[in-house]
Parts: structure tokens; C-alpha cells; sequence
């Protein structure tokens, strides 16, 4: 759910510590994404609705958001992987759904909303626009449902016929 509520890559994810969700801010802070990167990724409060049911409901310890059964240590993203592909087969969908495909899913709802692409690299965390445009593919229904400007233009105004002049016949 966080990696489609906020974004994230699979192992910024399985890295997360309780004390990277800031609900006053309404932010999850990411440490040392891609790149080493620090950035910022949205809360969504339904997100951390879930995020709260799923802490009072497990008790995380060691400070990870999602610990490993290795003390100390955090989830790590084979698992998550694999937690994916069954929550995927016990929906009984055909299609093959993986963690990074929220991702992907993620940026192309956001587009499909209007969020401007710049916006959406942003919360990707990438460097360069072209990146971003990979994960946004549009569905041909959104395609289909665009009008295009040729149909925003006014139509011509007609013009008013004037009938013709006679001609005098030429006398002979």
C-alpha cells in the first residue's frame, strides 16, 4: 500500500522507521533513496490510517516500520516481492502485479488526475524528466476521452451570399 499510496520504490519501502512518517506534516520521509538521495513522499490520510491500524495491530520493534525475523534488521524486499505476488494470486488476477508495478501505477493515476509531470518527478525522486515519463503511461481510455483542440475552435462564420450582379447583354 505505501509503495501505490506514496510512490515508493521496493526498498525505500522495506526501509522505512516509524519515526520516517511525520502525520503532523502529512510526509514520509525517505533516507538514502536511489542515488543517496533524502526526499519527501506524500501521506495520504488513508494511508496513514492504515499505517496506524497495521502499528497497534503489530508493534513493530527495533524502530523499523517493517522488521525482518532477523533482529535488528528490516524486511527485506525479496519478501516483499513475494508478499505481493500471493496478496496477487489469492485475488486470482491473470495479469502479473508486482511491487514496482504500484510504483508505475502510482505516477500514472497521478497524471491521469491532471498533477503536472514535473510534480510527479518530484515524488518519484528522479533526476531527469525522461525518467519520470517512462513510469507515466496513459490508458487509451483517457486517450479516447480527450478532446481535441480542433473541437475547442469556434466554427467559421459564415459569410453572407450576395447575389450576382446581372450583366447587360451586349448589344450587337
Amino acid at each position: 500500500m505505501i509503495c501505490y499510496g506514496a510512490g515508493l520504490r521496493i526498498c525505500e519501502a522495506v526501509s522505512l522507521k516509524v519515526s520516517d512518517i511525520d502525520s503532523e506534516r502529512m510526509l514520509i520521509h525517505v533516507r538514502q533513496g536511489k542515488g543517496g538521495k533524502d526526499r519527501y513522499a506524500m501521506l495520504s490520510p488513508r494511508l496513514l490510517g492504515m499505517l496506524r491500524a497495521y502499528y497497534r495491530a503489530t508493534r513493530p520493534g527495533n524502530g523499523w516500520l517493517f522488521p525482518s525475523w532477523r533482529t535488528g534488521r528490516h524486511m527485506t524486499t525479496g519478501a516483499l516481492s513475494q508478499a505481493c505476488r500471493d496478496a496477487s494470486k489469492a485475488c486470482g488476477l491473470s495479469k502479473r502485479i508486482t511491487a514496482h508495478t504500484l510504483r508505475h501505477s502510482f505516477a500514472t493515476h497521478l497524471l491521469e488526475q491532471g498533477t503536472d509531470t514535473r510534480v510527479i518527478q518530484v515524488l518519484l525522486g528522479h533526476s531527469r524528466i525522461d525518467t519520470t515519463a517512462r513510469y507515466t503511461a496513459v490508458s487509451a481510455q483517457l486517450v479516447a476521452a480527450t478532446p481535441s483542440p480542433l473541437d475547442k475552435l469556434s466554427p467559421p462564420a459564415k459569410k453572407k451570399r450576395t447575389p450576382p450582379t446581372p450583366q447587360k447583354a451586349p448589344r450587337g
